[in-house]
């Protein structure tokens, strides 16, 4: 079981701030459409980060939070699937190096399961799956990775835990959703050093 991160630094992004119908400034993406919008039913109103690209295939959407190079890290997001024909839901990246090298825990409702993976050179390898019962509305995601131990949570219940050595460096934050999955993000924190 992972111990919290000691002396980790603690940092919230709401959104609540931030300008409507733009990627918020401490977000970088190159593929999705990732913006600010209102949402009236926010855990924290009146904003979300939305992803409302219908892309397809094995396009990876990815937003990754700029000055957030950490190791260790405990991360969290309450996350809202909206919509999706191919894939919906989304999840958390932690460690990455660029939009190619990262870890990625998502849930996906159409298929019922929480995941995670790594992504290689663009390629994406399973390390470990849990089914779930996926519920309309909010619910939380959160991960920990203290050096080679990876915990994932869901709605506060343990489901996916793997060991992983791929990315043993500091690496940055982010969210991420597959093809056509229109997702709403809300409340990112991270504690991490």
């Amino acid at each position: 079981m992972n111990s919290v991160v000691a002396q980790a630094e603690t940092k919230v992004w709401n959104f609540d701030n931030d300008k409507v119908d733009t990627i918020t400034k401490d977000f970088t993406s190159d593929v999705g459409e990732w913006r600010v919008i209102v949402d009236d039913m926010a855990p924290s109103k009146p904003h979300v980060l939305a992803q409302l690209a219908k892309n397809s295939g094995s396009t990876f959407n990815l937003a990754l939070v700029n000055n957030t190079r950490k190791k260790d890290v405990d991360l969290s997001v309450q996350i809202k699937s909206i919509a999706g024909d191919e894939d919906q839901g989304g999840g958390l990246v932690w460690r990455a190096k660029d939009a190619n090298n990262y870890y990625i825990a998502r849930y996906n409702p159409l298929e019922n399961n929480y995941r995670v993976y790594k992504v290689v050179n663009g390629k994406r390898t399973q390390l470990q799956s849990a089914d779930i019962k996926y519920k309309k509305g909010w619910h939380t995601l959160r991960v920990t990775m203290v050096d080679n131990h990876i915990e994932c949570y869901y709605d506060g219940k343990k489901y996916p835990e793997v060991k992983d050595s791929t990315f043993p460096e500091v690496g940055k934050i982010g969210l991420w959703t597959k093809a056509d999955a229109q997702t709403y993000f809300d409340n990112l924190m991270l504690n991490g050093e």
